[in-house]
């Protein structure tokens, strides 16, 4: 069941999927349709499953799981991870690959493999307080928190 993400209590459970590049408004639109007609029928052992998302950036796709009447089993799980590699194929986008990194460069947003990211931290291209975003958080609370923070204050700390 759809709800506004907005309306999810702070410990609802949060997974967060980035774009390798910036998604245009016109697909912005039709993934907006898309993981609204998914979250509405998205159940668990057939419990409507209570869930909201987020499009931000141009970048970013969060959903949200409201877990007080129902929490994520494997197989759901697995059937939002084969929604968004539905998303990956119809937009040619990658969205799955945890080894990149998402970060301000100035004003804009960059996005950087590991490896490239690790290189422009030894160049001090960027430093321990470019702002990050810290995909792995698990909670709406986290994300509200500590999404966008120094890479200082993440798992991305360890790299320079």
């Amino acid at each position: 069941m759809l709800t506004d993400f907005k309306n999810l209590p702070d410990d609802s459970r949060i997974w967060i999927y980035q774009s390798n590049r910036k998604i245009s408004d016109s697909e912005i639109e039709s993934i907006n349709i898309k993981t609204n007609d998914f979250l509405e029928q998205w159940t668990a052992h057939g419990k409507d499953l209570v869930a909201g998302f987020e499009l931000k950036y141009n970048r970013f796709i969060i959903i949200g799981l409201n877990q007080e009447n129902a929490s994520a089993s494997g197989c759901s799980i697995d059937s939002s991870v084969y929604f968004i590699q539905s998303l990956e194929k119809e937009f040619e986008i990658d969205l799955l690959d945890k080894m990149n990194v998402t970060f301000y460069n100035g004003d804009f947003l960059a996005h950087k493999s590991l490896a490239d990211f690790k290189k422009m931290a030894k160049a001090r291209s960027i430093s321990k307080k470019t702002i990050v975003f810290n995909n792995l958080i698990n909670t709406k609370a986290e994300y509200l928190e500590d999404w966008e923070i120094p890479a200082e204050d993440s798992w991305h700390s360890r790299l320079f």
